[in-house]
């Protein structure tokens, strides 16, 4: 007779120590999410969570901010600017800096959805960089990747990163206009500029 109350007492102790260690951690992980924090805090609250190593060691280490995540730039573009989308990502990943950029075209999963590639190459890139063009304005898919990009990060200064090339200022799209753009008719074609203003904005999660 006594065997079974001592079962029952070790069964109803055991789940009690289960649902404190539960509750502890997930009070502590919900509360930095982007509920109560500005969007410029957002970056460091989706990174400790998606990579808990990165994140415990970043008190330690100043660069493991920008190693959180697996590309520092995720270019925009349209398909009539691939080329152009290219000469940007090589110019960024030649640099001095070694920019780790994603092309949708090069970089993509074989075999993949386009959209989920896209939503995870952006939320796994620190910056986007839109390469704004006639095309770019007239293609369905850009506007859909500019929303998504302005989506992942609304607000947060330095993140998104718009290029302006072969348009006059009255074209620059209307959900842009709380954001200074790169005047791409530059002799770089503003390429120097994206990468000063990507580098900036790493300093600031370093």
């Amino acid at each position: 007779t006594h065997f079974p109350d001592w079962f029952r007492q070790a069964l109803s102790k055991k789940p009690k120590k289960i649902l404190e260690s539960s509750d502890g951690p997930s009070s502590d992980v919900s509360q930095p999410s982007s509920q109560d924090h500005p969007p410029r805090l957002d970056l460091s609250s989706t990174s400790s969570p998606t990579h808990v190593v990165a994140g415990s060691s970043g008190s330690g280490s100043g660069s493991s901010g920008r190693w959180s995540k697996d590309y520092d730039v995720c270019v925009c573009h349209s398909e009539e600017d691939l080329a152009a989308a290219q000469e940007l990502v090589s110019y960024l990943e030649g640099s001095t800096a070694s920019l780790r950029c994603f092309l949708q075209l090069r970089d993509a999963t074989p075999g993949g959805a386009i959209v989920s590639e896209l939503c995870q190459a952006l939320s796994n890139s620190h910056c986007r960089v839109l390469l704004i063009t006639p095309g770019f304005l007239q293609d369905p898919w850009c506007k859909y990747q500019m929303l998504q990009a302005l989506s992942e990060a609304p607000g947060a200064e330095g993140r998104t990163i718009p290029l302006m090339s072969g348009l006059a200022r009255a074209a620059y799209p209307a959900e842009l206009r709380f954001m200074y753009f790169v005047d791409g008719r530059g002799p770089d074609g503003g390429f120097r500029q994206v990468k000063e203003a990507v580098m900036r904005y790493l300093q600031t999660i370093s």
